[in-house]
């Protein structure tokens, strides 16, 4: 686990805004882009690949088929493609960096780091940051939001083309997930938390023991039990205050420098194999500030200090 990450990052693209219904996160892996992303981590001595972005038929060519499970055969086909892209980079000793796109991306991205894991008889753990859980089914969305169900069909739970994306069920084992900085949940999701005993660190938790606490304790957890911690970083675990262009802001999220404190000690652990960052939205943004502000914290999570 104390190995070094890779020096060689790849980055790769999904532009897609098919599993939310606000418009505009499409435009997340640009905004990253523009921000400099690829600029800030070869100046942390890393070798970067932009592979691009992976191709995504938009809203407007498409019908809903099911209300409840909206643009499904477009999320599969597209998800499966980006496991295809994220399994061969693992594989050839990179690190992907995923970079989208609404948070339905993590079906794909995980699904190629579980089948690496699986491949090299690695356990595989979770760390989800983000305001909201994303572990509804079909049974239970209030929206039909893919986006909102990611973590569910990487547990094996929902509608087979999601829980079997990739060819195999489940991807990760509730034991090895944890959740940072939750504050809106849906009925549903409470009940199912509870009933899988998930480790969820509620904004509440934040406020009562700091977060340098949590993510101190939820790797040293993960360490104990897994050999590839796969970070997945929604930019609306953020306080809207300091990140307003994010797909779905939820108010009292994680400050500048908590957010910081998160990602440099995930840096510091030097356990992280896989990152994806979802959610940025230029549409509600000023200036690109949110992208400018997670692609500083990507360079955080990479190694990036004050001192």
């Amino acid at each position: 686990m104390n190995k070094p990450q890779s020096k060689h990052i790849d980055i790769i693209g999904f532009p897609m805004d098919l599993g939310a219904d606000r418009r505009g996160v499409d435009m997340g892996p640009t905004a990253l882009r523009i921000a400099g992303i690829e600029q800030k981590l070869e100046s942390l001595g890393y070798n970067v690949l932009d592979l691009g972005d992976v191709f995504i038929r938009n809203q407007e060519i498409q019908k809903v088929k099911d209300t409840k499970l909206k643009y499904l055969d477009e999320i599969v086909k597209t998800t499966d493609k980006l496991a295809n892209i994220v399994e061969k980079s693992l594989g050839s000793s990179h690190f992907p960096l995923c970079i989208g796109g609404d948070h339905s991306m993590a079906i794909g991205t995980v699904s190629g780091v579980a089948a690496h894991c699986k491949k090299e008889k690695q356990e595989l753990g979770l760390i989800w940051i983000d305001a909201h859980a994303d572990i509804n089914t079909d049974k239970t969305t209030p929206s039909g939001n893919i986006h909102g169900m990611s973590v569910a069909a990487l547990l094996g739970l929902g509608t087979q083309s999601l829980t079997h994306l990739y060819g195999f069920s489940p991807k990760v084992k509730p034991e090895n997930v944890a959740m940072i900085a939750i504050r809106s949940l849906d009925p549903g999701e409470i009940e199912l938390i509870k009933r899988l005993n998930l480790k969820v660190y509620t904004m509440t938790e934040i406020d009562r023991k700091g977060i340098g606490f949590i993510i101190n304790k939820v790797l040293k957890d993960l360490k104990s039990r897994v050999q590839h911690i796969h970070v997945s970083f929604d930019a609306d675990s953020l306080d809207p205050a300091i990140a307003q262009g994010v797909g779905t802001p939820v108010n009292g999220g994680l400050n500048y420098r908590e957010a910081h404190l998160l990602m440099e000690s995930i840096a510091e652990c030097g356990c992280m194999s896989s990152l994806e960052v979802a959610e940025i939205n230029p549409i509600l943004d000023n200036k690109n500030k949110s992208a400018e502000l997670t692609a500083e914290l990507i360079a955080s999570s990479m190694g990036q200090r004050i001192l």
